[in-house]
């Protein structure tokens, strides 16, 4: 049933945002490219996911033309497109470029890189920040802007609401309060040791895509660690190295670069604290 899925919050507020950001601020977006991040995704996902279940199901059974139909329409395959759709949105909601091709290469990497990059049966990279960075480091047609949202407060106050009913739902709340509160401390403490005043620390807080990087991205629950220790953790040494490449390395892109950077400490952490993996509630064996 629509609802019970917290993708389908995810959906719904994502969607949201886009059409905030395409009918109140001055986004160089333009709908083809929103198509080609969309189509991109979802034609990625849906062949990944089918030879995955092919691959699961050729092994036990002859695969037959109506078996295999029957692979490509089935409900996990269908149910896995809601993800897909969810690294798209977030991947027109972060990312910019002018060429149809470049954005292609963020939506067909972001996915595979599910795939591709697994321990056991768990991606640790989450997709639309591993599109990002390859769009980045693989062109020099992509960039991220920090301030397209500007700072108006109710920009940050739906986000906020936003973000909390979806972490209510998939119960990894710790993790953003854990990034927000060190992330705000450090900048605080610079803040004060360069006698700067509190307008620049609000200022620098003010950012709609810090929450949208905080509350949507930061907290996939199928690619972070799945202990809660494991994650408070993680959330602070993202923090710490996000501060480090903003403040002292002039890093406008620092929490995309810390979190891809920092990704592959997942294994290790799960294999110190252990827990029960997240699950969505439709079920689906693959993740966003």
């Amino acid at each position: 049933m629509f609802l019970e899925d917290a993708r389908d919050y995810q959906l719904i507020f994502l969607g949201s945002f886009l059409f905030l950001g395409l009918n109140t601020r001055d986004w160089t977006l333009n709908f083809n490219i929103i198509f080609v991040a969309i189509a991109s995704c979802l034609i990625t996902q849906w062949c990944f996911s089918s030879w995955q279940e092919y691959s699961q199901i050729q092994d036990n059974y002859p695969v037959t033309i109506h078996r295999y139909y029957a692979i490509i329409s089935s409900s996990v395959v269908i149910s896995s497109l809601k993800s897909a759709l969810i690294t798209a949105l977030g991947l027109c909601l972060l990312l910019r470029t002018n060429h149809y091709s470049t954005m292609m290469l963020a939506g067909l990497s972001a996915i595979a890189s599910k795939f591709l990059f697994r321990r056991g049966n768990k991606h640790f990279y989450n997709p639309a920040n591993f599109g990002i960075i390859a769009a980045l480091t693989l062109t020099d047609d992509a960039w991220v802007s920090p301030g397209q949202w500007g700072t108006d407060w109710w920009y940050l106050l739906f986000f906020a609401g936003a973000g909390g009913l979806v972490l209510k739902r998939v119960g990894r709340w710790d993790t953003s309060v854990t990034f927000l509160l060190t992330y705000t401390s450090l900048e605080a403490m610079r803040n004060w040791w360069l006698g700067w005043s509190w307008d620049v620390w609000w200022h620098q807080l003010s950012s709609g895509s810090l929450l949208l990087f905080a509350l949507f991205m930061l907290t996939d629950p199928r690619s972070i660690p799945d202990a809660q220790n494991s994650r408070i953790l993680w959330s602070v040494t993202i923090a710490i190295v996000s501060v480090i490449l903003k403040d002292w390395f002039y890093l406008s892109t620092g929490i995309f670069w810390a979190l891809f950077w920092l990704a592959p400490l997942t294994i290790v952490l799960d294999q110190i604290w252990s827990a029960p993996r997240f699950v969505w509630k439709s079920k689906p064996e693959l993740s966003m």
